[in-house]
Order: structure tokens, then C-alpha cells, then sequence
């Protein structure tokens, strides 16, 4: 079983090809009702999890943090446990903590591993998308790496194949919070004039956390955000934006997210 969320598309991308090359057809994303029951049942009896998803801030995303202290899944008892997370650099030291959240469950946390996709954060100064000739690169240079990912998972391996980078503590263990507890506001989404209330941002959240205004035909943001950011790099002609932080910035989306 593949259990992946994603917000731009590079995680379900890593997702898909991994499931592909394991034969494996049980691939679930974390979304809307998944996320709400916490409740996953494996169409059939699985002796390994996959769990795909992209680095926040050097740590595991709250909402899958949250769902996995919840989860109540079906059809993985003995299951090995493994983690392949996607990041534009590094990870910091988030396999730590998702290893604690597996075995907090009781589960067999085996391996960890991380691959680098495109920069998909922009909501903070000197943050940005790649440029399109770096952001190929790096999805040419991901199928070598997923390949040799696939074969840590088949063989049962154990350790963490992980680009920690520098400084990893203090990114795991104080920025990390930091931005949990800080940066993560919904609050300063918006959509300027230019918006045209196609409902395309509505429609894609993963978490339904966004609704269109009936008078205005803007969209609005509730309070249950994942700050995937796929609202912002999904506008079709850029209207959504994150305060000021946004402006001027590039987006991204994974070709093969669908």
C-alpha cells in the first residue's frame, strides 16, 4: 500500500512511479474524507506501507503527522513501514520524527528516504520556485533515484538514505516549530482583482478548506489549511497570493500530477 498527500503534484509523481515499479495497484491520497475518518482499508493484505510526502520546514507535514496518530487502517498488521519524502533540498530531521510517530502506533518503521523535486515554497523572503532549466534537472535526475529507492523498500532496508544538509538540528528542532506555530496562518490568502471566479482553487484543495463567495465570486479560506500551497501554483492566471510575500513569485505544478 501507498499512502501519499501532495499539494503542486511531486508527491503523488513519486507516488505513482513507485506503485508502478512494485506492481502495487493500493495507492491512497491523504484528502478530504480520508483525512477526516482517518480511516484507510487495504483492498487486499499488505506486508509493506509507503508513506509519500513532501518535507515542511524540515519536518513532517502536520496533517500528515495528525492523521497518522489517528489512523486507523486496515489490512497492514506485521506491515513494514517506510517513508520516502520529497524536498527541494534538504530534510533536516524528519526521518526522527516520522520513525516516533510510526512507533508511537505500534508499527515496524523501516526505511527512510528522501528525493529532490522541484522548490514548490514561496511564501517566505528568498523563497521561490526553481527556474525551469533547474526544476528539469531535477525531474530527470528523479527516475535514478526512485529506482534505487524501490530496491531499498523490496529488499526491507532499515536505515535512512536522508539529505540532512547543514544545521539540521536547529531546522528540525527549533525553525520547525517555529513555523508550525507561525507561518502556517491561512490568513493572508487572497485573490486580487484579477481573479475570475472559475473555482479552480475551490475545487483542488485537497482538504475542501476553500469556498467561493456567492455575491462576489472570490474565493475564501477557512481554517483548515494544509498550506500545500496548491491553491496558489493552480491559479490559472495567478490571481491567488499569500499576503505580500507572493508577489511577483513563479509557480509550479507537476506535469504528471493527475
Amino acid at each position: 500500500m501507498i499512502i501519499y498527500f501532495t499539494g503542486t503534484g511531486n508527491s503523488r509523481d513519486i507516488a505513482t512511479r513507485i506503485s508502478m515499479m512494485l506492481t502495487d495497484d493500493d495507492i491512497v491520497e491523504l484528502c478530504n474524507e480520508t483525512l477526516r475518518s482517518g480511516v484507510i482499508s487495504a483492498k487486499r493484505s499488505c506486508d509493506k506501507v509507503v508513506w509519500v510526502f513532501p518535507v515542511y520546514s524540515w519536518g513532517v507535514p502536520p496533517v500528515v503527522a495528525k492523521f497518522i496518530k489517528r489512523a486507523d487502517i486496515q489490512g497492514i498488521e506485521g506491515a513494514e513501514h517506510h517513508m520516502v519524502a520529497t524536498c527541494g533540498d534538504d530534510a533536516g530531521l524528519i526521518a526522527n520524527q516520522w520513525r516516533k510517530l510510526i512507533s508511537n502506533k505500534g508499527w515496524k518503521a523501516a526505511s527512510v528516504s528522501t528525493v529532490v523535486m522541484p522548490n514548490t515554497y514561496t511564501l517566505m523572503k528568498g523563497f521561490d520556485v526553481d527556474s525551469e532549466i533547474l526544476a528539469k534537472q531535477k525531474l530527470e535526475a528523479s527516475g535514478e533515484r526512485i529506482a534505487v529507492i524501490v530496491e531499498r523498500i523490496k529488499r526491507g532496508a532499515t536505515d535512512d538514505d536522508v539529505i540532512k544538509g547543514r544545521y539540521a538540528w536547529i531546522k528540525s528542532r527549533i525553525i520547525y516549530p517555529w513555523f508550525i506555530k507561525f507561518a502556517m496562518s491561512p490568513k493572508p490568502f487572497h485573490a486580487i482583482d484579477s481573479c475570475s471566479g472559475c473555482g479552480l482553487c475551490a475545487r483542488q484543495c485537497p482538504l475542501g478548506n476553500i469556498n467561493m463567495d456567492k455575491d462576489c465570486k472570490r474565493p475564501y479560506w477557512g481554517k483548515e489549511c494544509a498550506l500545500c500551497l496548491r491553491c496558489y501554483h493552480i491559479c490559472p492566471i495567478g490571481a491567488v497570493q499569500y499576503g505580500k510575500a507572493t508577489k511577483g513569485k513563479g509557480r509550479y505544478l507537476n506535469k504528471n500530477r493527475s
